[in-house]
């Protein structure tokens, strides 16, 4: 209880309440701006965490990722163009709601059950986090590196693109991972006689470059979105209460598969979305209905992104494997704050993991008033033009940058990563893989270097362990699976052919 009252305390000192609400609302401006994403909306706000105390820089983190998610939908809705990649699965359905006169009735779903979403996965986070940290106290370096291996291996397996292309990325994250002379030889490589290249190359700016300008990019060659017209909305929630209690079984549905996809490394609310969409259509009484402005796939696919949110933050606190883009941003803020994610995070640290759980319930909740004033506003936030917005985002990447470490070569680095991710992005390549490549690069050679030197060089203890054992069969079997999946696809037509 006393760990209770501590946290409390510190949640509810003015600077936290202050960080809160701020980043409330600038998340659910950014997420409402077609173009930009929740991820994004993270990335710009590291800069600001630096001049933080740790729980307000988680806090902002938190509140801005959820409520950009939500916001995400109100351009969906109102003009189908979707703020955030979590809110292109049901865009379709939203709009085709809106164009039979009711925007408020699709607005609100989003609304509420996006805020009852992120309670649900909330609770899944306060329930399985420590659980899981009593067990992750028994791990060694052993499961550690198979661990960190299995993330990268989900993360491929789950990206819409091809898994080949999405092993080339992460090969590619790796890679990058391997600059400098942090590595166990201490030996310089990938330097090219550069002495800015010796520290490595910096999580945070190639985050934000990936994110932050290749969205401006992507922003920028695409048409601007045709300018919403003035109205008033009627009430938000009204009906939302007889929606809730009419189905329950797509909100569980929803809440569970939002909290499964998102403990999984690399997928992250736009996949739960999809999933859960597609989940909703198929198993639905009515599967004519969807397309034509019905709330059952609204209703699914809104509760599982938020849910896939807090979810996201389990495999990160206990291990630093991130579950989505946004829970890797963060990683990268709790090494900052001396909030070293890991299972003794849960005993050193309980007073802050206490808090972090009070910021994740108040985020939710505080989303309906606000949502609800954000979706007021939206015809005025959304008649912003793309020329005045776009500048301002690119000085705030490269001003943050540079603070970061007040280098220019930081600044550089934003730059090369944002052309780099705007490629990959271009071309079907899944920026999360390269950015699960990067933030996890380390920690995979680390692991697999300490298990060889306690293991005088022998692989056989990689497979020894049970749960080492266990860990390792999945992810080979992970490896495989595209190559048995080309295989099989393969053999049909070989047949064929013979014949």
């Amino acid at each position: 209880m006393s760990t209770f009252i501590e946290a409390w305390q510190m949640v509810l000192a003015p600077d936290v309440l202050i960080a809160i609400l701020l980043s409330a609302i600038y998340g659910l401006v950014v997420g409402s701006l077609p173009g930009l994403s929740a991820t994004m909306a993270t990335a710009l706000l590291v800069p600001v965490t630096f001049y933080l105390s740790p729980i307000a820089a988680i806090a902002t983190i938190i509140t801005a990722s959820a409520m950009a998610i939500f916001s995400g939908d109100i351009p969906g809705c109102l003009l189908r163009i979707p703020g955030t990649p979590a809110s292109a699965a049901y865009t379709d359905e939203a709009y085709a709601m809106t164009r039979k006169g009711q925007p408020e009735l699709a607005l609100g779903i989003c609304l509420w059950f996006s805020a009852l979403g992120g309670v649900f996965g909330t609770l899944s986070l306060i329930i399985m986090a420590p659980l899981l940290a009593e067990f992750a106290l028994s791990f060694s370096t052993f499961e550690y590196f198979w661990l960190a291996f299995l993330g990268l291996m989900c993360a491929t397996v789950v990206a819409r693109s091809s898994p080949v292309k999405a092993i080339a990325a992460m090969l590619l994250g790796l890679l990058i991972a391997c600059v400098g002379i942090e590595n166990p030889a201490g030996t310089p490589r990938f330097t090219f006689g550069s002495t800015d290249l010796l520290g490595g190359i910096e999580v945070i700016p190639a985050l934000v470059g990936c994110f932050a300008v290749a969205e401006v990019m992507r922003a920028m060659s695409v048409p601007e979105p045709p300018q919403l017209e003035r109205r008033k909305f009627g009430s938000i929630l009204a009906g939302q209460w007889k929606l809730t209690k009419e189905y329950p079984k797509q909100q569980a549905r929803g809440n569970i598969v939002g909290i499964i996809i998102g403990v999984l490394p690399g997928a992250g609310a736009d996949m739960a979305a999809w999933v859960s969409y597609a989940m909703a259509k198929r198993f639905s009484k009515t599967p004519e209905k969807f397309g034509t402005g019905h709330p059952e796939g609204l209703i699914e696919a809104g509760a599982s992104n938020n849910a896939s949110l807090a979810s996201g933050w389990v495999p990160s606190l206990l291990f630093g494997i991130p579950g989505d883009t946004i829970t890797a941003i963060a990683i990268g803020v709790l090494y900052m704050k001396g909030l070293n994610p890991g299972p003794t995070l849960f005993t050193e640290k309980a007073s802050s993991m206490y808090a972090l759980y009070i910021i994740f319930m108040l985020g939710n909740i505080i989303m309906i008033p606000l949502g609800i004033i954000m979706i007021r506003l939206a015809t005025f936030i959304l008649r912003a033009k793309r020329y005045m917005i776009m500048p301002v985002i690119v000085l705030l990447c490269a001003v943050g940058s540079f603070a970061t470490g007040n280098n220019l070569f930081l600044v550089i680095t934003v730059a090369a990563f944002g052309v780099v991710g705007y490629l990959m992005e271009k071309n079907g390549f899944p920026v999360a893989a390269l950015v699960l490549g990067i933030v996890m690069g380390s920690m995979v050679e680390q692991h697999f270097i300490t298990s060889l030197i306690k293991s005088d060089g022998s692989l056989l203890p990689f497979f020894a362990r049970p749960v080492s054992a266990v860990l390792a069969a999945i992810t080979i079997g992970l490896m495989v699976w595209p190559l048995a999946v080309w295989l099989y696809k393969k053999r049909p037509q070989g047949r064929a052919a013979a014949i």
